[in-house]
């Protein structure tokens, strides 16, 4: 079989959107940072993102069927990169994270493994051609993602780990998971969890989170930056701050990254928030709509593994913003500042775009 690929078939709606919320996301990261040491961050990230959009396109071209006839090796690969941050990677404020790359740029493996598990996820439940899941099968598909999410927590890095789970769970629903076998993991989830309390987490994971329940009771330690956060966003009111006291006077600290929905909605009040929430509602809903149209099984998982990740993002970042989750260190997709999130959000996107052009089999 042919597939005719062509840029007509590209989804530049979608692309538009994405640049939308870049772009405020620049606008952000400049007032931010404008009077602070990390001034001119902005300038890195139209940078990044310029880089995103080279890469989504390059990526769109190379027909997803080929990779995911090769996701063994490149999950071979992923995982031998996490082992090299865990005996090379630099150290910094007690976590392996990054390796050090020639020209000072960090490299964070941990993210660009996130693409690799949406493929060998999609290409795992693929093949296995709508038959019904059984328990091998099951703990396959887990094993997949548990291996480098246990790799990604040994660093420490939770946050990042956590994004892996979406992965897994929309495999896991898509692929035909049974009631019984759902209600079983999450009962063995259940009783796994003191153990995974006290023996996996470190302490001071532990206390972010639980410091989001009640940031008053350490408000110059664990609970600062929620404290922070929430007064940002609540001095924000119905149409924005044009002072923006708890960003510009660095009360938020290093706004630009985890935290830059607490400075936007500041900045720019509720009506701000919402309409910044409404672009991604559409970006959500225009990937799932790209998925319904997937020309077979494993592009419909690849599409909507970006979509579980994104959507984990977003719920995640925006409730740790205003208090409703923990603090874990997960950035907002598209806004937040940082070369490696970026890369790995237009990579994702390119994946989406590649799934969308190879629509028409002949």
């Amino acid at each position: 079989m042919s597939r005719y690929v062509s840029f007509r078939d590209f989804d530049w709606l979608l692309l538009m959107f994405v640049l939308l919320i870049c772009g405020l996301g620049v606008m952000e990261i400049r007032s931010a940072t404008e009077h602070t040491k990390f001034a001119g961050a902005h300038i890195k990230q139209v940078y990044w993102i310029g880089g995103g959009i080279a890469g989504m396109f390059l990526l769109s071209l190379v027909n997803y069927q080929l990779l995911l006839d090769r996701v063994q090796w490149m999950y071979i690969i992923a995982v031998g990169s996490l082992t090299t941050v865990l005996v090379f990677g630099q150290k910094y404020l007690g976590a392996r994270r990054w390796v050090k790359m020639p020209g000072g740029l960090h490299f964070q493996p941990s993210e660009w493994v996130k693409l690799i598990l949406i493929l060998a996820v999609a290409k795992y439940f693929a093949d296995l051609q709508n038959r019904e899941l059984t328990w091998p099968d099951f703990f396959k598909a887990g094993a997949i993602v548990a291996v480098p999410m246990l790799m990604v927590l040994a660093q420490p890095d939770l946050g990042t780990a956590l994004t892996y789970l979406p992965i897994a769970l929309m495999g896991l629903f898509l692929g035909g998971v049974r009631l019984k076998q759902a209600l079983a993991v999450v009962l063995m989830a259940g009783l796994m969890m003191p153990i995974a309390w006290f023996k996996v987490l470190k302490p001071y994971q532990r206390e972010r989170l639980t410091s989001f329940m009640n940031p008053d009771a350490d408000s110059q330690g664990s609970g600062y930056q929620v404290n922070q956060s929430l007064i940002a966003v609540g001095s924000g009111g119905i149409w924005g701050s044009t002072e923006g006291s708890q960003t510009h006077l660095s009360f938020l600290p290093v706004p630009q990254t985890d935290f830059i929905f607490a400075a936007f909605a500041e900045e720019h009040g509720f009506v701000g928030a919402l309409g910044l929430m409404l672009l991604y509602f559409v970006l959500l809903m225009r990937l799932t709509q790209n998925a319904q149209t997937a020309p077979d099984r494993a592009g419909v998982m690849v599409v909507m593994g970006v979509v579980a990740v994104l959507s984990f993002h977003i719920l995640v970042n925006v409730g740790m913003v205003v208090g409703f989750m923990p603090v874990t260190g997960i950035p907002l997709p598209l806004m937040s500042y940082g070369g490696s999130s970026v890369l790995f959000m237009f990579l994702a996107l390119g994946m989406v775009m590649n799934v969308r052009m190879r629509r028409f089999v002949n």
